[in-house]
């Protein structure tokens, strides 16, 4: 890279005074300036465009290292699946020749889980809460007004 001090600039500078013309120096200073600028975004294009490609070669390389791993990873799967459909096959047969003939398990049956399961169980019991004031149940904004409203007197 070229080194360039303050002295060198000073030099170019009062060459191209002497040389251009006070007159014409500032009109050609702007020129290579946006001279200069456009050739740095090419420059900064360029290069970006460059980083793209590498970045885009090493995904695809990525991607192609994924998918190898994936397969192998499916293979030992199916593999084994078959394995332990055989050894499967193997142990119930031998089940269902020995044992009772019209026995078969039911599946598990759908259990609701309960009118409040949205209140919070703790290990605090209910008796204790009682007795302290906690709340247990949500009331609505209407249900408030109504308990918490003051009596009237008379």
């Amino acid at each position: 890279m070229i080194d360039l001090g303050i002295s060198k600039l000073a030099l170019i500078g009062a060459v191209a005074l002497l040389v251009i013309g006070p007159e014409k120096l500032p009109r050609v200073a702007r020129m290579v300036g946006t001279l200069l600028g456009k050739a740095q975004r090419y420059v900064s294009d360029v290069k970006a465009e460059v980083n793209r490609s590498i970045e885009l070669d090493e995904l695809k390389k990525m991607k192609d290292t994924v998918e190898s791993a994936a397969r192998d990873v499916e293979q030992s799967v199916q593999t084994s699946a078959t394995d332990f459909e055989k050894s499967w096959a193997e142990t119930t047969e031998g089940l269902s020749s020995s044992a009772s003939v019209g026995y078969e398990p039911s599946p598990p049956q759908y259990r609701h889980p309960g009118k409040k399961w949205r209140l919070k169980r703790g290990a605090t019991p209910q008796w204790y809460k009682a007795r302290s004031g906690v709340r247990t149940r949500a009331l609505s904004g209407a249900a408030r007004v109504a308990r918490y409203r003051p009596q009237r007197l008379g």
